[in-house]
């Protein structure tokens, strides 16, 4: 036999479902109209007065004709929605400006205009417009502010017009909307000590000699335009024709900016957390080392197709350099605790001249993979948070006796994280939450260059006892 499916409401249940949706379109205006008209009503049949009986079919009806003629009524508008600008740093204002025009051939009454806005920009946007004739236009500019980073759509627009009279509205929304990429705030950050021990940068590479005789990739024709004191004259004279040196092109700078983003390694609430303050100095490296010509790669430790690798931007490139930027605005924790080891696998067979890893909460599996990673000869400097500073309200925890555990991770856990990173010959700077990445940065810089992994010194943040150790 087979399942009966949920009982159909019953014809009348139906018609009082579309009744009640029809009147919900009522102002309250309306519905007083209709409510007196009740009593009035009720009052003529009791005192057998027919003017009155007159009156309340008048309040009655006037309301009901409005609702049908308004719901008949077919309004054509349009709309045009600019926001600039569209990628803006957390923080920043921006302007919408909305231009609406009453496309039909009637005029249209528009009580109230609301465009929908995310909670992340501001509260949604009301504004009341006069009377719209037909093919006027009428435009309106607000302001918003990019509280945090993200991707958020702004609209769509919705209006309620309204009958001439006032006594019904109905609802009308375009479906368009304009999309608002929130990028995060970013500290300006200095050159890094070092020079050419950080870029990697040294001998051109067409000064390396041939050594499988005289057809060398620094050979080529000649072209239009060439300088004949560039011409090699013994393989002109082998082949007959015009062979010109290449110019010396420099080794090109790579570098790689590593977030570790594990749920597992930040502490702090929402926008408030360790990991935002990470993000931010993530963008600051990016950005630093993109304009001052790196090829920058970035790695989020977000899930990738198997035997896909993140590539490098180009060193001219800003659009590129701000896709970077576009995915640290969208990105989130991840609760794969494996993903910092696998993005540290990723750098030890395609190994940078330089590394600059934001590191959370790490254990000894993630310190043996970073020490791994600097025995390829990679500059790599490692940004430590104290992210148990970021949730001061977790201080303790009770353990299974009832008495306090101590916190994670603590002082020596942090201390110990630190002495192994300068052990493999990484230089170390900790973050504390008053700490900001200009003065991070500034110290790694000042004591990269010469110094040793058993170096130590106090940073210049707003916290004494920052560790900062140099190469080896």
């Amino acid at each position: 036999m087979p399942a009966s499916g949920p009982p159909r409401p019953s014809p009348g249940r139906r018609l009082l479902h579309r009744v009640r949706a029809e009147l919900s379109g009522l102002t309250t205006r309306g519905r007083s109209f209709i409510s007196a008209g009740v009593a009035s009503a009720i009052c003529a049949v009791l005192l057998g007065q027919a003017d009155l009986l007159r009156v309340a079919v008048l309040l009655i009806a006037l309301p009901l004709t409005c609702l049908v003629f308004l719901a008949r009524t077919t309004y054509r508008m349009g709309l045009a929605r600019a926001v600039e600008p569209l990628r803006v740093p957390a923080g920043s204002p921006l302007r919408v400006r909305l231009e609406l025009q009453n496309l039909s051939r009637g005029s249209a009454n528009v009580l109230l205009a609301e465009d929908s806005i995310p909670p992340a920009l501001g509260t949604p946007t009301r504004f009341v417009l006069d009377r719209l004739a037909s093919g006027r236009k009428v435009a309106v500019t607000y302001s918003l502010r990019a509280a945090v980073r993200g991707r958020y759509p702004v609209g769509p627009l919705t209006l309620r017009v309204s009958d001439p009279f006032g006594l019904c509205e109905t609802s009308r929304a375009f479906s368009g909307t304009s999309a608002v990429t929130v990028v995060p705030q970013h500290w300006p950050l200095g050159e890094l000590a070092g020079g050419g021990a950080w870029s990697g940068s040294g001998e051109s590479q067409s000064r390396a000699a041939a050594v499988h005789g005289e057809d060398d990739a620094a050979i080529r024709e000649y072209r239009d335009g060439d300088d004949l004191r560039r011409v090699h004259w013994r393989l002109t004279a082998k082949r007959n024709e015009l062979m010109v040196r290449r110019e010396e092109q420099p080794r090109q700078r790579k570098a790689t900016v590593l977030l570790d983003s594990r749920v597992v390694a930040h502490r702090g609430p929402g926008w408030a957390s360790s990991y935002e303050w990470a993000v931010r100095m993530a963008t600051s490296a990016v950005l630093h080392l993109g304009q001052t010509q790196y090829a920058v790669r970035l790695l989020l430790g977000e899930p990738r197709p198997e035997g896909h690798a993140p590539g490098w931007t180009s060193p001219h490139s800003g659009n590129e350099l701000n896709d970077l930027i576009d995915r640290l605005a969208v990105t989130t924790l991840q609760s794969d605790v494996h993903s910092l080891e696998t993005d540290l696998e990723l750098l030890r067979h395609s190994p940078d001249r330089l590394v600059v890893a934001v590191l959370g909460e790490i254990s000894g599996s993630q310190l043996d993979a970073l020490a791994r990673l600097r025995v390829g000869g990679a500059r790599c400097l490692a940004v430590l948070l104290h992210t148990a500073e970021w949730d001061v309200s977790v201080e303790r925890e009770p353990t299974g006796g009832g008495a306090p555990g101590p916190a994670r991770p603590d002082t020596a856990e942090v201390a110990e994280a630190v002495e192994a990173l300068l052990g493999a010959g990484w230089l170390v700077a900790e973050a504390h939450p008053a700490s900001t990445g200009t003065e991070v940065w500034a110290e790694a810089a000042r004591l990269g260059d010469g110094w040793g992994a058993e170096n130590v010194h106090g940073a210049t943040g707003a916290r004494t006892g920052t560790t900062v150790g140099g190469w080896n």
